[in-house]
């Protein structure tokens, strides 16, 4: 049997992972730099986490009008 190329990136997903995780520590600096205390801090890091999920959201709610 002859094997089938496959891209490494869509072989493991590896490649949205990477950009999400890049999104995911810019955010994190970012609202950690500009937190002012212990409890904005943690809710910039929960921020932090979804922040491209909502990058995402509202782009393709710009593509759809």
């Amino acid at each position: 049997m002859a094997k089938k190329k496959v891209n490494k990136c869509m072989q493991d997903n590896g490649c949205g992972g990477f950009a999400y995780f890049l999104g995911v520590i810019g955010a994190l600096i970012h609202y950690l730099s500009t937190a002012t205390g212990f409890w904005s801090g943690v809710l910039g890091v929960l921020k932090s986490l979804i922040w491209p999920t909502m990058v995402v959201l509202n782009l393709l709610k710009f593509l759809a009008m």
